[in-house]
């Protein structure tokens, strides 16, 4: 029998049927195997989307604090099952909001987040602090909206490990000029300067102010100092013609005002 031409054997090697003996070419063989980190990262985005769909469905409030977590996460750690992670910083730090006061060094140092992924996390409490505070109607008077008042404080603060010293600036009719952190100290100790808090209240033309600061032992009651202090500002705010509201201590189990306990 006459050898068949290369051109030829090529073209009988392509009409073989599928169930010959003959191997079949390369482009007909079966896709291979996929392997176990295929399979776990389909898995894990299989898990993701469900968990998304059933946030869109029944919304954050039927979520306990691990889930939400878990989707927080999902963001700052893509490919990677959350929910270990969730759990494992919900016991460290105590509360779903302690996670996100935590410092950015702590965060990085936690195994399983980098440096980024704690950066993350901080960029969100930064929004959920952002968010509470246009939460309250700068067009009306901040009096009238106490509660948003002490849930944007308690969001802010009350998880902060070294106290803050913060001060609302109100206008005339009591609506919110400004809202600055004056001073940052230790765990246990914010330096206040009265004639300082009264200068900035003169550049900025307010006529009333809210003293607010934590206590990142979590009791919210006033120390000596604290009351000290606040009838100090008082004293000097009265005499030039400057209302003081109230000075709130915001700790994780609550919060106490001054004004409420009659210390001022």
């Amino acid at each position: 029998m006459m050898a068949k031409r290369p051109d030829e054997l090529a073209e009988a090697l392509f009409s073989i049927s599928d169930d010959s003996a003959v191997i079949p070419p390369a482009a007909k063989r079966a896709a291979p195997a996929k392997t176990t980190t295929d399979k776990s990262a389909e898995d894990h985005k299989g898990h993701r989307e469900r968990v998304r769909q059933r946030f869109l469905k029944v919304g954050g409030d039927a979520f306990e604090d691990y889930e939400l977590l878990e989707m927080v996460l999902f963001l700052a750690i893509p490919y990677k099952d959350t929910k270990p992670l969730a759990k494992a910083l919900l016991r460290e730090f105590g509360s779903f909001s302690a996670v996100f006061s935590a410092s950015h060094a702590r965060l990085s140092k936690f195994p399983g987040l980098s440096a980024s992924s704690a950066a993350n996390l901080k960029v969100i409490q930064s929004v959920a602090a952002r968010f509470g505070r246009e939460g309250i109607d700068v067009q009306k008077p901040i009096l009238s909206s106490w509660q948003e008042l002490i849930d944007y404080c308690r969001s802010a603060m009350a998880y902060e490990s070294v106290e803050q010293f913060r001060i609302l600036f109100l206008d005339k009719k009591n609506r919110l000029i400004a809202d600055e952190v004056q001073q940052v100290g230790t765990v246990d100790h914010t330096p206040v300067y009265p004639r300082e808090v009264i200068r900035r209240t003169l550049e900025l033309s307010a006529s009333a102010l809210i003293l607010v600061h934590n206590h990142p032992s979590g009791d919210p009651a006033p120390s000596a100092a604290d009351v000290r202090m606040t009838r100090d500002i008082a004293e000097i705010a009265k005499q030039m013609g400057i209302v003081l509201h109230d000075h709130i201590i915001i700790g994780r189990s609550g919060h106490s005002s001054l004004r409420g306990m009659k210390l001022i």
